[in-house]
């Protein structure tokens, strides 16, 4: 696509504001549809929450370094429907089993094969292991009913209603009887089928991995597609990296016409009499486009890219008072690998079991990539990711900055003791990041992990605002928080814009 991209004035179909997974899966979807698209990120490497950084040698995920189904045709993961129809795939590397739970009485090795994981559950609670049984065929009825639907046919206006009736009428009757769970918390789920105070613990554990809350907070939906897929398409590592899905979705964007536009920092989202008619970056230029879509957060998008009176007053207000799951503590480590010829890539640390699991610095979540891919990090080293939720509140860049730097990642080196007792000996470099770090690099609101927006209490936002022309995707939009959740948004956007004919053909 030849813009003249220096002039003061350029034109477009769409821009998408920020290049994390969202923002990429509606732009290349769009741009796999014909449209013109430009996607203007404000740093000089894209991704967002998922991008992938260097240092010395080393290569790091900035965030999630866990996925489901990355190379099944039939799988049901959004992000790997939308890489399909963009002519991407990516190399991967399986492994089993995906992860170990630590907490303070046992060690949980966590298997993507059902039968498995209960007999690792009947180990410690023979009773449990029958009530998880019970818990997980609930659910996994709803995903039954699921499966049948790709996310690539959907769309967030009402055709979706003529979609699903005309071609997967089958899989909707399936799910009719399952309807009341759509909505319903894991919680509830949780509350008929389990009494085991354990397994309840576990629940909440891998309901708070994947949404930032627990149980009784989480979405039936998401825990049913996370046990289904899990056991069904597997668990994977890419090769490179999230930065490699990353890239893979770019050259997608690329390949069918779109454009990508790193160090472009949008300043503000322009609107007409109601309607976005483009952006403003912080050099001046202006780009046309009668379709703008915030891969920005929901506070970002209000607060920042338009002005006060652009929204409803009511609307913006209550929009902005969206509740936010708190920020992290990151330690990014490289380290000498000498005897660690074991090691497995996934470990959670649970400190206290008197305490509640989303206490900041009472759970912490390991990630040792380089067990599976060796190319990211130099020869006979391992890189190490490892994060726990903290309050924003309280953090200046003051002199007692780096001190309490220092101070807050003990609990991170804590947990990995638990995983390579003599770590801190191996460290051969050390970046330690704080939920400034976490807002600065990401240019998330406070650092957030997004809203806490608890089932059955609301639903994450869909993709429209009150501004004709302006969409939002990622993870402050329906369906939520989590890889699939916002490649789904990015589909859901980029589908309500072009007809249910042209979204057929794709499929």
């Amino acid at each position: 696509m030849n813009l003249a991209l220096n002039t003061q004035h350029s034109q477009s179909d769409a821009i998408v504001i920020g290049s994390g997974i969202g923002g990429l899966c509606a732009a290349g979807l769009l741009a796999r549809y014909g449209k013109r698209v430009i996607v203007c990120e404000s740093h000089s490497i894209p991704g967002g929450a998922a991008h992938s950084f260097k240092r010395r040698g080393f290569e790091f995920d900035s965030g999630p370094s866990f996925y489901c189904g990355l190379t099944d045709s039939q799988s049901l993961n959004p992000l790997t429907q939308v890489l399909q129809v963009l002519g991407e795939s990516l190399q991967v590397i399986p492994y089993d089993p995906f992860g170990h739970y630590h907490f303070p009485e046992a060690i949980f090795a966590v298997y993507r094969n059902a039968e498995k994981y209960l007999n690792e559950l009947d180990k410690i609670t023979p009773q449990g292991a029958k009530e998880f049984q019970q818990f997980a065929q609930r659910l996994l009825k709803l995903y039954e009913g699921m499966k049948g639907i790709p996310t690539l046919a959907l769309r967030a206006d009402w055709q979706v209603i003529l979609v699903l009736i005309q071609r997967y009428f089958s899989s909707l009757t399936k799910m009719l009887p399952n309807l009341p769970l759509v909505q319903s918390s894991v919680g509830n789920v949780m509350d008929a089928t389990v009494k085991d105070p354990w397994v309840r613990r576990l629940i909440d554990l891998e309901c708070f991995l994947l949404s930032g809350l627990k149980a009784h907070g989480t979405i039936a939906p998401e825990v049913a597609f996370m046990l289904g897929e899990r056991s069904r398409a597997g668990v994977e590592y890419p090769v490179g990296g999230s930065g490699a899905i990353i890239a893979a979705l770019v050259r997608g964007l690329e390949r069918w016409g779109g454009q990508l536009r790193l160090g472009c920092h949008v300043e503000q989202i322009l609107v007409e009499s109601g309607q976005a008619v483009g952006v403003k970056l912080q050099n001046g230029e202006i780009i046309s486009a009668p379709i703008v879509i915030s891969n920005a957060t929901l506070w970002d998008t209000y607060n920042h890219l338009l002005r006060p009176e652009d929204l409803p007053a009511s609307y913006r207000k209550v929009a902005l008072e969206t509740p936010a799951i708190e920020s992290f503590m990151h330690l990014h480590l490289g380290i000498r690998a000498t005897g660690l010829e074991n090691l497995t890539g996934h470990h959670v640390v649970v400190h206290d079991s008197s305490q509640d699991i989303t206490v900041p610095g009472n759970t912490c979540m390991i990630s040792i990539p380089s067990v599976w891919d060796a190319t990211l990090a130099p020869e006979g080293h391992h890189v190490v990711h490892a994060y726990t939720l903290e309050p924003y509140a309280g953090w200046e860049r003051n002199h007692g900055y780096e001190a309490k730097k220092q101070q807050k990642a003990q609990s991170l080196y804590r947990a990995l003791e638990r995983v390579i007792p003599d770590i801190r000996e191996r460290v051969v470099l050390e970046l330690i990041g704080t939920p400034l770090t976490h807002a600065g690099y990401l240019r998330r609101y406070q650092g957030t992990y997004g809203p806490a927006i608890v089932a059955g209490q609301g639903m994450f936002p869909d993709t429209h605002t009150p501004i004709k022309g302006l969409y939002r995707v990622g993870d402050s939009t329906m369906p939520g928080i989590g890889v699939p959740a916002v490649a789904a948004s990015g589909i859901l956007c980029a589908n309500s814009l072009v007809s249910p004919r042209q979204t057929a053909e794709l499929l």
